[in-house]
Parts: structure tokens; sequence; C-alpha cells
């Protein structure tokens, strides 16, 4: 197996330790949770999960106060979870793992479907509260301190929902998108204040067969939609007899297409037609002039969803690399153009959210692809002048980067007082990178903390045992 193998390595341990070993200096000013959802369990009774989308999601907490930090792990207690345990099977559909039901069930589902919980890609905070997500319209609320699950958050208007909703800065609420399903089908944008349990539509236009959407941009004006020629036929879904994903049909010689549906309610704009590509994340989008601009990470094709099976995964088989592609949408010219922003391709981005989000930006940061095909630097992109820098060592790979601003223009190194995120940082660039990395010669992970403005190391604290790849997290500053 490749040197990646923990990564994809079920954890049953769930623990609190309060002082985890720690090199390096933490900055001062850095104080609050790193929390991160993603897969540790791909084994139920004598079955393996088919992806790595499909495993029960665990929620890990790192506590940063006092220059120490602590951490502390917990299956998230979903219906699905649930269920598995009692029932020693898989119960719940799964992105690509369905159980093995008969005929009659299948007919059954489509009037009572178990549709799962398993809030395995992302978290956010919204209000007071926090939220674990997935593709599917139940996320699940859960305690930021005991990681403790609390139920359903809220009713999603739709049947497929993404794990990447945005802020409305106006209301401190969220902005999310949904897919309603059946006789006739939409794409929708909803919007939930931070204590509602009710969202509402703000935006949507009808489809026939929706493409796969696992993010989508933002600007001042519009919610863009990246829709790419990676289709479904819904109605087909509860009786296909194959998982949720493998419905979805790559049909190139539609191209991708954009939509602008303005924040205001009005007709949406489109289609503005360019090459099929595929992507699973949004970096950034903002108005220009009359123009609006897209940066995505994008796939030639939708063959990445392939690559990710636990099967291939595991038997060390090369993934596709992504690129970081700028797409310059003209609604007066009716086009859409592209350009490839750096050589050095990544996922899993993330930006100065707070600064940049809606707003020209210069800095993005991610994981990059290296010879094995897997995920083994961080990378810092500058999108101005089209150059990257990486950090990287032997047999280490890191997950996502989460940026943290340091605030009221403290630098990293400065040992200033003061909150987290909250404050906007003098430099766009100015702050640290909190990232979980397995070492694959320890067998075990640890948190990285690097300065965003340079990729010097700064500190690591070693955790218990080893974490599963998981895929995304929020810094909750104290």
């Amino acid at each position: 197996m490749s040197g990646y193998a923990d990564g994809l390595r079920s954890l049953d341990a769930e623990v609190r330790v309060d002082d985890l070993p720690l090199t390096g200096t933490l900055p001062e000013w850095l104080r609050g949770s790193l929390l991160r959802t993603g897969p540790a369990r791909w084994e139920v009774g004598g079955r393996t999960m088919n992806h790595w989308f499909d495993g029960f999601a665990m929620l890990h907490r790192f506590g940063i106060a006092g220059g120490g930090v602590s951490y502390s792990n917990r299956f998230l207690e979903s219906k699905a979870y649930r269920a598995a345990e009692d029932e020693g099977e898989i119960v719940y559909s799964e992105f690509a793992t369905d159980p093995c039901r008969s005929l009659f069930s299948r007919v059954f589902s489509l009037f009572d479907p178990k549709i799962s919980d398993n809030a395995n890609v992302n978290l956010t905070k919204l209000g007071e509260r926090f939220i674990a997500m997935t593709e599917t319209p139940m996320p699940v609320q859960f305690d930021g301190d005991t990681l403790e699950a609390a139920g359903v958050a809220y009713e999603v208007p739709g049947l497929l929902t993404t794990a990447h909703p945005h802020l409305n800065r106006a209301s401190g609420g969220m902005l999310n998108y949904a897919a309603k399903v059946g006789p006739r089908n939409s794409y929708r944008f909803f919007h939930l204040g931070p204590d509602a349990s009710e969202p509402q539509v703000v935006a949507q236009m009808p489809v026939k067969r929706p493409g796969y959407q696992h993010s989508f941009g933002l600007t001042e004006k519009h919610f863009v939609l990246a829709e790419y020629p990676f289709v479904v036929n819904p109605v087909s879904i509860p009786l296909s007899g194959r998982p949720y994903i493998e419905n979805y049909r790559w049909e190139p010689e539609r191209g991708t297409r954009f939509w602008l549906l303005p924040r205001d309610g009005g007709e949406p704009l489109g289609p503005f037609e360019t090459d099929a590509w595929f992507g699973f994340h949004h970096i950034n989008a903002y108005e220009d002039g009359g123009e609006v601009v897209v940066d995505i990470c994008v796939f030639e094709d939708a063959g990445i969803v392939e690559d990710l099976y636990l099967e291939r995964l595991r038997a060390g088989k090369p993934i596709a690399k992504p690129q970081v592609r700028r797409f310059r949408i003209d609604p007066a010219a009716g086009s859409v153009g592209s350009e490839l922003l750096v050589e050095q391709g990544f996922d899993l981005p993330r930006i100065n959210y707070g600064r940049s989000n809606e707003r020209p930006y210069r800095y993005a940061w991610g994981v990059g692809t290296g010879e094995t095909g897997w995920l083994d630097s961080i990378v810092k992109a500058d999108l101005e002048r089209g150059t990257t820098q990486s950090w990287e060592r032997p047999g280490c790979f890191p997950g996502e980067p989460v940026f943290v601003a340091a605030p009221g223009g403290a630098g990293t190194k400065s040992g200033a007082e003061g909150g987290g995120n909250g404050s906007v940082a003098t430099a766009e660039d100015e702050g640290v990178l909190l990232s979980v990395v397995l070492d694959s010669e320890k067998a075990s992970s640890f948190l990285l903390v690097l300065d965003a403005s340079d990729l010097t190391e700064l500190a690591r604290a070693e955790a218990p045992h080893h974490i599963p790849f998981g895929f995304h997290g929020q810094f909750a500053p104290a």
C-alpha cells in the first residue's frame, strides 16, 4: 500500500487529551477551536463501504489556549451511525454505497426514503449553533465542546444540497443551495437566519436534469452556479439499484454552463457556455465592472469521482490532478472565457474569507498533489503574480489548510493579544494556517501551524493516534 494508507484506515478510538505534546511556539493571539469532520469508519459488519466519501463521520476538536493544545474526537451520532451500530449492517444509503435491498424495499423507499444524515463533509457555526453537513438534507447540530449530536438542525428546501454554505454578511445568516427534485426539478438558493429553523428560498430556476453540485460561488449581486455536464434524472434513483452518485452520467457534449441568479430574486442570467469541466470546490467569485469572475479548482472530467473509490485508493492508483482556473463571465456579450491561474494545481482551497469572499483578492491556500497523485503538500498561491510556494515533508500528507486571520494587523510572530477571525489583519495573508497532517512513518497525525504569509512552520501538536483523511473544518475563535 502507498504511504498514505493509514489515512484510509478506520479509527474506533474516542479520546480526550488535555495537553498534546507540542514543539515550537503558538502565537499568543491564537485562541479557539479547530473543529473538523470527516469519514472515520468504512467497515460495518462484514462489509466495507465503497468510497472515501462514504465513511461514518467523526468530529475532531483541537482546542488552542494558553500556548497549548487539547484534543478530543467523537463519532457523530447520526441516525445512520446508530442504525449501523444497532443492526450490524449498513442501513442508510451513502454517496457510493447502497444497502442490499429488495425491489419491494426500493419501491417502498419512494414513499419513505432512508436519507442518510452522515454529515462527514463540512461544518459551520450559525449563530450559536454548530452544524455538521453533507450533501443530503439532514444537517446535524452538535455541541462544540462535547461534540455530542443534538438532532437535525433545520429543514433543507430540497433533496440534494451542499456542505459549503456562504455567510450572508448583512444578516449573519447562511446562504446555501438545494435541488428540489420530483415531477418538476429546480435549483434553489436559500437563506437561513442565525436562530432560524426554517429557510427562505431567495432565488430559483427550473431544470430537467440537475448537475452535480458540491459548492457554488457568491458575489455581491449573484449566486454563481457552475453546471458541469455530470447530470442525473432524479426519478430514476430509487429504483436503479445503484448508489446515489452512480446514477450521474458524464455528458461532455453539454459543456459547462454557468448561471447567475440575482440575490434580489430577479430572473436568472445564462447559460454562459464553455468547455466541459468538473469540480468540487469554488475558491471565490466577485463582480469586476460588468463582468463576473469565478475561480474554481477543476478537473478535466468527472473521473476523479471514480479515482476516490477505496479499492483504487488503497491500491495506490493515481488520482486526477486539479487545475486552478479563472472563468470570466460577460453577461452583456453572453460569453465566458477561462485561464489557468497557476501551474501548481491544488484543491480543498481556502481564502481569507472574512476579508476576501465576494471581493477581489490575491491569495489562496490549498492542498497540492505530488508524484503519488495524493494530497501531499500545502500550497500558497499568489493569483496576481501566478506563482506558488509549498510546504512539504517526506511521508507527510496534510489536510485542508484552515486560514485564521491575525487580529488587528498583528503579525503571526509578534505575540500581540487579540481575538481570532473577527478582526481584519493589515495584509490579506497575515495569519496562520491550521492543518491536520498524517505522518506515515509514525502512523499518527499532528496539528500543523504555519505562518500563512511564507509557510514557515511555527508549531506542531502530536495527536494520540492517526486521524483518517477528512475534508473540511472551521476555526471557532474563543
